[in-house]
């Protein structure tokens, strides 16, 4: 219960309220200026001389440097290069790097080693990774920035994830989240109507055919749950694409070809619904078919004694004897159209224009596989949150419409 049912739930809403994305990385961060970073400080929020400092630093021979180029390429190196620019400073890292090749004595062959050793005279935090935080201000006070300015540069330069509730605002104020809550309800609304209704009607006509030829209709209607998804999809691909089984059809009337299920939206919607449509129905039959067997007998001979025709019977004893399995099936149905979208991705991958993409597929989408290539993973937590609400909020307004207590009671003659 913990591992497979709570903790998904838990770390859904942990992530939910965090800023992790490809570029913060999900086990923290580091802390880096840049000039990219540096820009997006607004005015007045760093001085006018630590601006300058960190823009405008260079290089410069000093003790602090030589001991670490000394321990780095040896004494002789060290002592060399002091003897010949001790003290200079350099604006840039090719003019240093410059200086370090024209040793004569101690060349520096390798030009790995010369930016290396380059880096070692830097005054400046620009383009510096710092793994802790610690390490980070130290450098700012070795390079002389104002104190006061200390903790808006560590805020900006930390690369890391952070809380945040922006995710939830960003949520509710983008137009797309909108269009993927009505697509979401078309799609749900739709699908769930044909897989309860198709499913009782193979259910109920099956129980008045032949056993035999029953068993043949029924276990064709399965098919769709067996077959896995990506050969199911593919033969639906095949069935609409411009040079599929429709498009050849139709050509020999004069028709150009198309496909059929991307070509504009109403269509993609109609075969995205009748793709889940006959997976979820024949979960269905299965189910009202063994609820319809499990009525006794005798209540069907006598309706037939009393006169009652099949619809009479349908309407009176079968119906109402399968409110438990219809309660859940529609349940399971609409948590599992809610949350599921491999389906979709596979017909139409939203398309076309976005138009059949749901909010589950905008939460696989945003965290895990889009366009841009920055994936938000928190961003897209946030999605999977507002699916959870939603399907506990659905399940208790089932188990209240279809009165749970009173289907689970004991029999009252065993009260």
């Amino acid at each position: 219960m913990v591992l497979f049912f709570l903790a998904p739930v838990i770390l859904t809403i942990f992530f939910a309220f965090t800023n992790m994305s490809t570029s913060t990385g999900i086990r923290g961060g580091e802390y880096l200026l840049n000039e990219t970073t540096l820009r997006q400080v607004a005015e007045g929020e760093i001085s006018s001389e630590t601006r300058d400092a960190l823009e405008n630093a260079g290089y410069v021979v000093n003790d602090a440097g030589l001991a670490r180029l000394a321990e780095f390429l040896g004494e002789d190196v060290a002592e060399e290069f002091d003897r010949l620019h001790g003290g200079d400073s350099f604006s840039e890292r090719r003019d240093i790097e410059r200086a370090l090749k024209d040793l004569r004595q101690n060349k520096i062959r390798s030009t790995r080693d010369r930016k290396a050793a380059a880096a070692l005279f830097k005054t400046s935090v620009m383009d510096t990774r710092f793994e802790t935080e610690e390490a980070f201000r130290q450098a700012l006070v070795t390079s002389g920035i104002s104190v006061a300015d200390h903790e808006a540069l560590t805020d900006i330069a930390y690369t890391g994830w952070g809380w945040t509730t922006e995710n939830m605002k960003m949520l509710f104020s983008l137009d797309s989240s909108h269009r993927y809550a009505i697509n979401t309800a078309f799609y749900v609304v739709l699908t769930l109507a044909f897989n309860v209704g198709f499913g009782l009607f193979l259910a109920i006509s099956t129980f008045y055919l032949p056993s035999g030829l029953a068993s043949t209709f029924r276990t064709i209607w399965f098919l769709p749950r067996i077959i896995p998804p990506v050969l199911y999809v593919l033969m639906w691909k095949w069935f609409t694409w411009d040079t599929g089984f429709l498009a050849s059809i139709t050509g020999y009337f004069g028709m150009t070809p198309r496909n059929w299920m991307l070509d504009t939206s109403t269509n993609a919607w109609f075969f995205v619904v009748l793709i889940n449509g006959f997976v979820g129905a024949s979960l269905g039959m299965i189910l009202f078919s063994s609820a319809i067997k499990a009525i006794p007998s005798s209540m069907l001979y006598a309706s037939e004694v009393d006169g009652a025709n099949r619809w009479q019977q349908v309407r009176h004893i079968i119906l109402p004897q399968l409110r438990w399995p219809i309660l859940f099936t529609t349940s399971y149905q609409t948590l599992s159209l809610l949350t599921s979208f491999e389906y979709i991705l596979l017909a139409t991958d939203g398309g076309p224009g976005r138009s059949t993409e749901v909010w589950a597929l905008a939460a696989y989408h945003t965290a895990l596989n889009n366009y841009g290539g920055n994936l938000q993973y928190g961003l897209g937590a946030a999605y999977a949150l507002v699916l959870v609400v939603i399907g506990i909020a659905a399940s208790l307004l089932y188990l209240r419409f279809f009165n749970f207590k009173e289907l689970v009671a004991k029999p009252r003659i065993e009260q």
